[in-house]
């Protein structure tokens, strides 16, 4: 593949809430995009920015390409990727697979091999942000897999995020760090929702509590801004949903099994969110995990 690809066409697969503002940052950059979803009309807005709409998967690979691949779980890239009209019987020997989901560490692993099988360069690139940070470029990307093509995607991952974090050859590493991430995040969720809510029961103001904090002891972007939801309890409209969290829990806790390592906190969590999931919150945003605490303490949520 020639290291000029600012003019190469990529491939794109996946454009929901952070496909569709990564794939929109791609077109700003230059690139120009073959892009599939499975209900077309999302991707009327690339096509109105000169993208290149497709009926399958494999309909988005051109010659000596790239494809970018952004789905909610295991099962749905599978799919793209090995199922019928797939994208890997349709990528020549030297291209990359950028693989951008949230998936499971076995399931990178399996990827691999069936792309190296091929001659195909697979690279697991999981993400840190939310919508509202694909929208503004401002990513972190997690990044493993061959060195070569590593080298040739960089301007691609420089157009979708403010920084690389390379965790080396092992395909699925990258991918174990993002569970490792989000595991912290949920943490993070359950943490303030049992603090705020016990500020709270007390007379304080939940909110004066959440800022407090956010300006303090845990002056970061977690704490200060899923602080702020959780504190005003606001959980929709759903950046991330619960129902998505409670995937990557049992995805950490698949891992920490094959593993033979515990993990009592995730086994928690994983619980509090099936219980959320099993009440209907799935499509809240997963701060909605808060909710819970509140509603085992007797407080109603706010109108």
């Amino acid at each position: 593949m020639s290291k000029d690809i600012g003019s190469k066409t990529i491939g794109f697969v996946g454009l929901g809430n952070m496909g569709l503002p990564m794939a929109t940052n791609l077109l700003a950059a230059g690139y120009s995009l073959q892009v599939y979803n499975r209900t077309l009309e999302k991707g009327r807005s690339l096509a109105e920015q000169g993208a290149t709409l497709v009926n399958t998967p494999a309909e988005v690979v051109a010659p000596e390409t790239i494809v970018i691949t952004m789905l909610a779980n295991d099962q749905v890239l599978e799919e793209a990727v090995l199922g019928e009209n797939g994208i890997l019987e349709k990528l020549s020997p030297g291209s990359i697979h950028l693989s951008m989901s949230t998936i499971s560490p076995a399931t990178a692993q399996h990827l691999a091999a069936q792309h190296e099988q091929q001659g195909v360069h697979y690279l697991a690139a999981p993400v840190f942000g939310r919508p509202d940070a694909a929208a503004a470029k401002k990513l972190w990307i997690c990044l493993s897999g061959n060195p070569a093509a590593k080298a040739e995607v960089a301007p691609v991952l420089d157009a979708l995020g403010q920084g690389v974090f390379d965790f080396g050859e092992t395909p699925e590493a990258a991918n174990i760090v993002k569970v490792t991430g989000n595991f912290l995040i949920v943490s993070a969720i359950e943490a303030m929702a049992e603090a705020f809510t016990l500020a709270e029961k007390n007379g304080i103001d939940r909110t004066q509590v959440a800022e407090l904090f956010g300006k303090t002891l845990f002056a970061c972007p977690i704490y200060q801004n899923y602080g702020r939801m959780i504190a005003q309890q606001q959980y929709e409209p759903a950046g991330f949903k619960l129902s998505l969290g409670l995937k990557d829990v049992t995805l950490a806790l698949q891992t920490a099994r094959t593993s033979q390592m515990p993990m009592p906190l995730a086994s928690l969590l994983h619980d509090r969110l099936l219980s959320a999931v099993a009440k209907g919150k799935g499509d809240l945003d997963w701060t909605g995990l808060a909710s819970e605490a509140s509603e085992q303490a007797g407080i109603l949520p706010n109108p």
